[in-house]
């Protein structure tokens, strides 16, 4: 077996309205038609998908202390300063890496972890 790429990612949430002004305005991740039964939003990065996929009365338990160990997700960004101010002025938590990195962790809506990672521009 040979693994080419990392072709999408699915998490659950509990409101999808809330979890789409997360992901679709503080992020600014652009929706894509999806043809699914289902309730759900997805989410266009490059070649990669992020999708949503609701689930009433998601509870999820987390390590609180390194939001870093939890399972999550990572995007690069190329202003690490200005994705976290644009976080902190949308009331959205951050931590930042405890390895000293250009990185910090957010949290969506749900609790679902999110990482931006400092990448240069492409």
């Amino acid at each position: 077996m040979e693994i080419t790429q990392c072709l999408h990612t699915a998490i659950l949430v509990s409101d999808l309205e809330r979890s789409e002004n997360f992901y679709g305005n503080v992020l600014g991740l652009e929706k894509i038609d999806r043809s699914l039964k289902y309730p759900g939003t997805w989410y266009q990065i490059s070649q990669f998908q992020l999708h949503l996929i609701l689930h009433p009365g998601l509870a999820v338990e987390r390590h609180n202390e390194k939001w870093g160990r939890n399972p999550h997700f990572a995007l690069g960004v190329t202003n690490l300063d200005a994705a976290k101010e644009k976080l902190l002025a949308n009331n959205c938590p951050v931590q930042m890496s405890a390895s000293g990195r250009a990185a910090l962790f957010t949290q969506d809506p749900d609790s679902n972890i999110v990482e931006l990672t400092q990448v240069s521009a492409s």
